[in-house]
């Protein structure tokens, strides 16, 4: 299947992999799939096939959660006839719905560069997601050497179902979640804030990244609730993620719920997009994502002062100030 790169011209290659999917990369890595001096030896099926068989549950889920509910219900004034409880439901499977189709075309995107062998670099030379090679010797070495080498194609993956699904925080779930645009913003948008703005880091991400998206209100009421559920969250583990094994794996967990909730709550204004339709359907579950993400600021603010790991990291910084 890679042989049609040798057989396309660059500019179709760039088209195919760039209008027709989507992930982040840079110029180096179009510009290494065209003329990688071992073009021949890298492998397309091998990594593609795993890819691939993700999608028959993946698919199904989607065809499954489709059939029985859709966006457009919750903007009739039907919808707002049923019970609180029908209300609240209703977004759990809106993001199942929404994960799911995204999760198929990110394998699918994946899966096209895999065909062209874009984003294909030795695993030597530890490529990383959205950046490419990190170590340019052992790339080079790779390329000189008369050895078989090892690729991955690391550099254009975009998707962790694991982290999307089972990661505990949402700090993880984010940075599963179309990983090459992750790093985009991380390195060119995050990084970049002045020192003086630091508090407001992500904050001016996650505005970059609604504006990458569109100038629809859904998607900014969506991601500006990011930076306040992030600091809950950390408060949270801060006050209460200590004692005993078990405690803890079961507070992770309860971390994972909440997560899964607050990703929930905020996809209805990724999907409803217009303001009024995401207000209104916010107000009539009572504004909830907001209410808890806030109490859980506060309480996790409030007992995290208590924490004995706060307090013992106290002592210590204390202790190292006076024997310096």
């Amino acid at each position: 299947m890679h042989q049609m790169g040798k057989k396309a011209s660059p500019l179709a290659i760039h088209e195919y992999c760039e209008i027709i999917t989507g992930p982040y990369y840079k110029y180096r890595t179009y510009q290494d799939m065209i003329y990688s001096p071992r073009t021949s030896e890298i492998p397309s099926m091998g990594p593609l096939i795993p890819r691939l068989k993700q999608l028959p549950l993946i698919g199904v889920t989607y065809l499954f959660f489709s059939y029985f509910f859709n966006i457009q219900y919750t903007q009739t004034d039907e919808f707002y006839e049923h019970p609180f409880w029908f209300r609240l439901f209703y977004m759990v499977p809106m993001f199942t719905i929404f994960r799911t189709r995204l999760y198929m075309a990110w394998i699918l995107s994946e899966s096209m560069c895999m065909t062209s062998g874009l984003g294909a670099y030795p695993e030597a030379s530890q490529p990383k997601c959205g950046q490419g090679p990190t170590d340019l010797k052992k790339l080079h070495e790779s390329y000189e050497s008369k050895d078989s080498v090892e690729y991955n194609y690391e550099t254009i993956h975009s998707l962790s179902i694991y982290g999307c699904e089972l990661g505990r925080t949402t700090k993880e779930g984010l940075r599963s979640w179309n990983m090459t645009v992750q790093y985009w913003l991380a390195t060119y948008c995050h990084r970049r804030v002045p020192n003086s703005l630091k508090a407001y880091r992500v904050a001016i991400t996650m505005t970059v990244s609604a504006f990458w998206h569109g100038i629809y209100p859904g998607y900014y009421l969506s991601f500006l609730l990011v930076p306040v559920v992030l600091m809950a969250e950390d408060n949270m583990r801060a006050a209460f993620r200590h004692g005993s094994q078990r405690w803890i794996e079961s507070f992770d967990w309860a971390c994972w719920f909440f997560k899964m909730r607050a990703f929930d709550y905020m996809c209805m204004g990724f999907l409803l997009l217009r303001l009024d339709y995401t207000l209104r359907y916010w107000k009539s579950i009572y504004f909830l994502g907001h209410v808890v993400t806030v109490l859980f600021l506060i309480i996790g603010m409030l007992f995290k002062k208590k924490s004995p790991t706060n307090v013992d990291t106290s002592s210590k910084m204390k202790e190292k100030v006076k024997s310096n």
